[in-house]
């Protein structure tokens, strides 16, 4: 598993704060199973939303949504689907989201784009 960057988390803490901001219920972030991490973990109307988080201070290495792949997704649906059986108490609706914070060069904000529901499950 590699190692979160700083700017990493500090797209994540951005994107939590966003989600908030919209209406939804932060339940964890940054659950690790095995060798996939969800990077937030949230509830919006009667829904459990497990979201990826990608920064991007440049397009050096192309936009934060081109880093995720199928395989990242393949992933995410098997760790999510663990996680609702571990937490039953939680809404059965799922989802998993991408979110791409894109940064300046002093780690400012310059945009945050939210999709819903990338895997279609």
């Amino acid at each position: 598993m590699q190692i979160k960057s700083p700017i990493g988390k500090q797209g994540e803490t951005q994107a939590a704060h966003f989600l908030t901001e919209k209406g939804y219920r932060v339940v964890e972030m940054n659950f690790r199973k095995n060798y996939t991490e969800i990077d937030i973990i949230a509830t919006k109307d009667d829904t459990l939303v497990f979201v990826e988080v990608k920064t991007r201070v440049s397009e050096a290495y192309g936009k934060p949504f081109e880093a995720i792949t199928r395989s990242k997704i393949d992933n995410l649906t098997r760790t999510a689907h663990l996680y609702a059986k571990m937490h039953p108490h939680l809404p059965k609706a799922m989802r998993i989201d991408a979110i791409g914070v894109t940064m300046d060069q002093d780690g400012r904000v310059e945009d945050i784009e939210h999709i819903e529901n990338i895997s279609g499950f």
